[in-house]
Order: structure tokens, then sequence, then C-alpha cells
């Protein structure tokens, strides 16, 4: 169970596959949480019920319950009402729901953040509602929530290795299996940890950075 060093180096290309696998998971899943997420703050917003109160049901039931249980839920209950997923898609589509309440709240917490003065304006000049958020408010919104989704990508990351539950094998997975090939837990955990920690510590400067740089913009 000691520290080895000829399974840690035999242990990193594996590692780095699954590290591959953990990023294209990441990326696809913040990529679609953006997309639905500016969707799901634009009905959070809105002054229609209709439309406002289905939209905070979902990002309070995706915030308020475990994102495991969620992933479990798809790849495991979805197939008995005749939905079969793959692993990695049941991951992508857990991941995608899940980051898209929480990247929901973010950009509905940047509009709101822009004066209303500036909608205002927008609209004395013969700009339509959705011209306005495009043209005026979106554009600053969204520089303003930057440090926030890098780090709801960082945040990813680390929770895709929950997806390991669902056999795939990216980063955490794959240190898990040569765990159970090596007969040694330190070594190859170690790598996970130096891995995860090379992925995200550039990202967490760069959060910092531009929450610097907005700061004294301000």
């Amino acid at each position: 169970m000691d520290f080895n060093w000829s399974i840690f180096w035999e242990s990193i290309p594996y590692l780095l596959k699954g590290a591959a696998l953990t990023l294209r998971l990441s990326l696809i899943s913040v990529g679609i949480g953006i997309i639905l997420g500016l969707l799901l703050s634009l009905l959070r917003i809105s002054k229609i019920p209709l439309l406002r109160v289905p939209a905070a049901i979902y990002v309070e039931v995706l915030r308020g319950t475990p994102l495991l249980m969620q992933l479990l839920i798809i790849y495991y209950a979805l197939p008995s009402l005749g939905l079969n997923l793959g692993a990695v898609t049941s991951a992508i589509v857990g991941l995608s729901l899940n980051s898209t309440a929480y990247i929901g709240e973010i950009f509905r917490g940047g509009i709101q953040s822009i004066e209303k003065g500036q909608m205002e304006a927008a609209r004395s000049l013969g700009m339509t509602y959705l011209q306005a958020m495009r043209y005026v408010i979106l554009p600053q919104a969204f520089r303003r929530i930057l440090p926030s989704l890098t780090n709801e990508f960082v945040a990813m990351l680390k929770d895709s290795s929950l997806a390991s539950n669902l056999a795939v094998t990216e980063l955490l997975r794959a240190g898990r299996e040569i765990v159970a090939w090596k007969a040694n837990v330190f070594s190859p955990f170690i790598g996970v940890a130096l891995i995860y920690l090379i992925m995200t510590f550039p990202l967490t400067r760069l959060s910092s950075y531009m929450e610097k740089r907005l700061k004294t913009s301000d």
C-alpha cells in the first residue's frame, strides 16, 4: 500500500486517457449548460408566471438534489421507461442538466446586476425587449459572469468524477481500475490528484485574475 514510483509512472498514460474523457465530458456539459442556462435565466426573470415558475422549480430541484442521484436515475431508472442511454451519454445528459441549473442562476445574477436604466434607455431608442437583451444587457452581463463561468467549469471537472459510478472510464475511474490491477492505492491516486490539480489550477488562477480586472475596471 506504500507509494511506488514504478506504479506511479506506469499509471500516468492510462490516467491521461481518463483525463481526456474528463475534459470532454466537462466541455460538452458546460457548453450545453451555457446555452440552456441562458434560456433558463430568461425564463427565470420573465414576468409571465407560466414561464417563471417551472424554471424556478427546475432550478430548485436540480440544485437541491445530489448530482450522483440524478446520474443514477438517468442511467438506471430511465431504461424502465423505455429510454436506454449509454454510460457516456447518460453522464453527459446528467452533468449538462445539472450545469444548466447552476449556470442559469449565474446568468440571472449577471443580468440583474445591470442597471435597469440601461434596459429602459434601449427600449426608448426603439429596441424590442429581445434586441435590448442581445445588444445591450447580455454583452455586459456575460463579461461580469466570466469568472463565475470559469469556476463552474472547474467544479464540473471535479464533479465529472461522479460519472465513474456509471462505469465511465474518466480520470477517477481510471485510477480506481489501476488500484485494482496493481493492488496499490496510494500511487495511482496520487497521480489522479496531481492531474486534477494540473487541470484546475490554471483555471482557478484565471478566474481570480478576471475578478481582479473586473473590480479594477468598476
